[in-house]
């Protein structure tokens, strides 16, 4: 998994939980009870881009 940032990528931790839509996913890192938004692509990887802290209701109104 990784965050894609402006002019930044790094490595994120495991993901706990991952909800996917369509090729759009909410994702939760293991130790980090925030939710993350992001591209979810075929063989499993993941590239989040936005970051919604831990407001489930808000990250699901961004899908």
């Amino acid at each position: 998994m990784k965050w894609v940032g402006v002019g930044e990528e790094h490595e994120m931790p495991r993901p706990e939980i991952v909800l996917g839509f369509d090729s759009l996913c909410l994702v939760m890192p293991v130790d980090d009870h925030g939710w993350y938004m992001g591209s979810l692509y075929e063989d499993g990887s993941v590239v989040c881009w936005t970051s919604y802290g831990a407001n489930l209701y808000e990250a699901l109104r961004g899908l």
